[in-house]
């Protein structure tokens, strides 16, 4: 069986680090003397410029290796894995109406996430790792508890 990939989240520790910069530069510009604040003021604003733009390159990056990550879930089924038994309980009438919104997400989506709901996991997963909507996750993985009951 693979292992399913679970992107990493660098998002918070640089929220973290820029919040440390901007209290440290706050305590400095505070306590130099009056003479040598605009000089320490260009260099602390060189260093929140600095900072904003590893905070962008860090969260840019955390978005793709999240893409990346859905991709390689998605990669995991593929169309030899939906066969009628698979897709049996399959919500179809429940979904229907969500396969027709501008930002639905395929049916081919829809049954990846229907046979790992299927095979167990619930709903935060879905919206985590195939990143479906809360409410249609809820479903499929309600649907799947059902049909796993019976």
């Amino acid at each position: 069986m693979k292992t399913l990939p679970h992107p990493r989240n660098g998002a918070g520790t640089a929220v973290l680090g820029v919040l440390t910069l901007t209290a440290l530069e706050m305590t400095v510009l505070a306590t130099a003397p009056a003479a040598y604040r605009p000089v320490v003021s260009g260099a602390l604003l060189g260093a929140a410029v600095t900072a904003f733009v590893l905070l962008a390159a860090v969260l840019r990056a955390d978005r793709k290796a999240t893409r990346r990550a859905r991709r390689r879930v998605l990669e995991v089924m593929d169309e030899s894995s939906f066969t009628s038994r698979t897709l049996e309980g399959f919500p179809m009438e429940a979904v229907r109406p969500r396969l027709l919104g501008p930002s639905a997400p395929s049916l081919n989506h829809l049954y990846t996430a229907w046979a790992f709901a299927a095979r167990g996991y619930d709903a935060t997963w879905l919206v985590r790792h195939l990143g479906l909507p809360a409410d249609l996750a809820r479903l499929l993985t309600e649907a799947a508890a059902v049909r796993l009951r019976d």
